[in-house]
């Protein structure tokens, strides 16, 4: 039961270790499932206990080493789809709400990044773009505020 138990917090991320530990309750939970069937099992078959608790024991340790492989694995899965506004520079985008000349204001501009639309605001520092025009982002100001030019 507390395999079960042990085994359902952690796939859906609910345990509360930060890595991947070998001393641990989990661990010794499936130590001790592997070691407890393998040696239930072959009871009736060996009647040496040396060999018997041997077996259970490379067993229960391979249940362990099963389940920190996997966790190591389904940790390689997880991907950081955070927003970086520098991730910007060079993208293409489109102009959303005219962006005036000569850095005498702020317009708007429609980009995809990791997947997902942006509205971020945009200047430039040269004639002004009208909505619908496709423009190049050349950097960043600020931390907020894309310079871009035409296309």
């Amino acid at each position: 039961m507390i395999f079960l138990f042990q085994t359902v917090l952690t796939f859906f991320g609910i345990d509360s270790e930060d890595g991947i530990d070998l001393f641990t309750l989990k661990n010794l939970t499936h130590f001790l499932v592997g070691f407890s069937w393998t040696a239930i099992s072959l009871y009736s078959n060996l009647e040496n206990l040396f060999l018997l608790y041997f077996i259970s024991f490379l067993v229960g340790s391979v249940f362990v080493f099963t389940f920190l492989f996997l966790m190591k694995q389904f940790g390689k899965l997880s991907e950081d789809n955070s927003f970086q506004i520098s991730s910007c520079i060079g993208k293409i985008a489109e102009v959303y709400l005219t962006i005036p000349e000569n850095k005498t204001g702020f317009g708007k501009v429609m980009l995809s990044v990791n997947g997902s639309f942006k509205e971020l605001d945009a200047m430039t520092e040269f004639e002004k773009i009208l909505t619908g025009q496709k423009v190049k982002i050349i950097r960043i100001e600020n931390n907020t505020i894309l310079f871009v030019e035409k296309i």
